[in-house]
């Protein structure tokens, strides 16, 4: 007998010791689990606790695309969900799996809801996490974009370069944080000027391991490397830190081919004619030779 009919049966009987419980799996790879049951729960290799208070409202489910949608709350806990850590916005997108189980034989249960977390709310000691369901990605516009710039993003499926090679990578501490947005190292004679602009820096060692951002500008300050990003890093970050930083890519052609040596995967379109090239009337035209307009 399955688990989702051994709890069926378990409901048939009409009188139900079921509870709800829930996993939390941040983009950082850290896991939680919680349940508004008064004991902790154990399946599937992680334990439920039931010490932070966490509740949820009910559930909101539709057949079609409409996206499922419910909200989880419970206490702010210095050894789970700390203020912090959403501050920080390590919850941002985070994977919640959400469970009915009889918390007196944990085999029997079913998956109620899968989807991520989206707004969450903090005050009082509490925290209100929006839950997404899966159907809430299909809101987002896909497809080709036909444009000359690169469509990719720097080491992924589509681009293929590996982000790792020798050259295109550089780990080492901090000397100076500004603002959580300005990083100085020591100089770095081994990278070409604003060679890791439209890069990426990740954070590797400290309170804010783990937490990163798009570098908005490479220079030098006071023969120092000046890594300044778009947007400000929300944890504290100290001298000494351990950061790493990516090579930036501006999805030129040149250089996909130059820089990268990647031009077989180059995503974009660099022979594309112009909206004015398009429009314009052959008599209009600066050659009117009856050959190629290009």
């Amino acid at each position: 007998m399955s688990g989702v009919e051994a709890l069926h049966a378990h409901l048939a009987d009409g009188l139900g010791t079921v509870s709800r419980a829930w996993a939390v799996k941040r983009t950082d790879g850290v896991i939680f689990g919680f349940t508004d049951h008064d004991r902790d729960l154990t399946f599937d290799g992680l334990t439920y606790r039931a010490d932070t208070g966490m509740s949820a409202l009910a559930l909101s489910q539709a057949t079609g695309l409409s996206v499922d949608n419910t909200e989880a709350m419970g206490a702010l806990s210095a050894d789970s969900i700390t203020e912090a850590d959403i501050a920080a916005g390590r919850y941002d997108g985070a994977e919640v799996t959400a469970w009915m189980v009889n918390w007196q034989d944990v085999s029997a249960r079913q998956l109620l809801f899968r989807g991520t977390i989206g707004e969450i709310r903090r005050g009082g000691g509490a925290y209100h996490a929006e839950l997404r369901g899966l159907t809430e990605a299909l809101n987002r516009p896909m497809g080709r974009v036909f444009q000359k710039p690169c469509t990719a993003v720097l080491g992924d499926k589509a681009c293929g370069f590996d982000v790792t090679t020798s050259g295109y990578v550089h780990e080492g501490a901090v000397s100076e944080v500004c603002e959580g947005r300005v990083f100085l190292l020591p100089d770095l004679p081994g990278f070409e000027p604003a060679w890791f602009q439209r890069g990426r820096l990740t954070v590797v060692t400290g309170a804010a391991a783990g937490l990163g951002g798009a570098i908005k500008r490479d220079g030098t300050e006071d023969d120092q490397r000046s890594i300044e990003l778009w947007e400000p890093l929300r944890a504290e970050i100290v001298p000494g830190d351990e950061v790493q930083l990516i090579a930036g890519c501006d999805k030129r052609f040149d250089t996909c081919r130059f820089k990268f040596n990647n031009v077989l995967n180059f995503q974009g379109f660099p022979d594309i004619p112009e909206e004015d090239w398009i429009t314009v009337h052959p008599t209009l035209a600066k050659r009117q030779n009856g050959g190629s307009r290009r």
